[in-house]
């Protein structure tokens, strides 16, 4: 190889990592931008994620909580900022990873690949839903019926820390969240060839056992949160062969077309 042909081959090189350089700024100052919002509004958005509480409660005088450091608030705050930081910024960094990329990918890769970018975020919405109104007032539930209030006997009452509730109701969310994403990973292993719909069907009690044990993993260490993330993954595991069934209809139909 020549020295100009060597020349010529940094050229690129360099202009996509200047590019990668710039889409990387713009996805760290979305996700700084958003913690200093989240961060301004932290105590109302903790306030927003005590409604689980809440609802298990049934009255806001009994929703109690404690912090026993002094910094534990302050720490709590920027771990909640954080948190929502990632949140809210992913659409900016989906969408420069998307634009990273897009320029490498044929027309038809583009147009397959959009609806997952729709999806993902829907989905992991959806995810966060099933926490804040299902998994999480059950845990919450449970826990409170755990309490000791026996006149003549010791008192034994739940008193959460702000740190941990925050733990746990984001350690759920992040669960469930990606979780939720299983029918988007399926279907894309299925569009690369990876995976067909029979696979899937061949493979069904090896996936629930392995559900049941990511559920184990992800989750606090209780039958409620594992069997909460469980029964809606293994659902969505049989929406996902249906969903892998029709993009092999489609593209059967599409072949037939162009055979025809």
């Amino acid at each position: 190889m020549t020295h100009e042909d060597i020349e010529a081959t940094k050229a690129p090189l360099i202009e996509h990592l200047i590019e990668l350089r710039a889409r990387l700024i713009k996805a760290l100052a979305a996700f700084v931008v958003m913690f200093l919002v989240c961060y301004g509004f932290s105590q109302q958005i903790y306030n927003v994620l005590l409604v689980p509480y809440r609802l298990a409660a049934g009255d806001i005088n009994q929703v109690k909580l404690i912090y026993t450091a002094p910094l534990e608030i302050l720490f709590t705050h920027i771990k909640l900022a954080a948190f929502g930081a990632a949140f809210f910024s992913f659409p900016v960094v989906a969408t420069q990873i998307y634009k990273f990329v897009a320029p490498g990918l044929y027309k038809n890769e583009k147009d397959a690949f959009r609806p997952f970018l729709v999806a993902t975020p829907i989905l992991f919405l959806v995810g966060a839903a099933v926490v804040f109104f299902i998994a999480m007032p059950l845990v919450m539930r449970f826990s409170i019926g755990q309490q000791q209030l026996i006149e003549g006997e010791a008192s034994i009452q739940l008193l959460p820390k702000v740190s941990e509730y925050l733990s746990l109701i984001m350690t759920l969310i992040f669960a469930f969240g990606i979780s939720f994403q299983l029918p988007v990973i399926l279907t894309l292993l299925a569009k690369a060839g990876f995976i067909d719909s029979q696979f899937l069907k061949d493979k069904r009690r090896y996936a629930i056992v392995l559900v049941f044990v990511a559920a184990a993993i992800l989750t606090p260490p209780d039958v409620i949160s594992q069997l909460s993330l469980a029964i809606p993954t293994l659902l969505l595991y049989e929406a996902s062969v249906i969903a892998v069934r029709m993009a092999e209809k489609k593209r059967d139909q599409a072949a037939a077309d162009a055979g025809g």
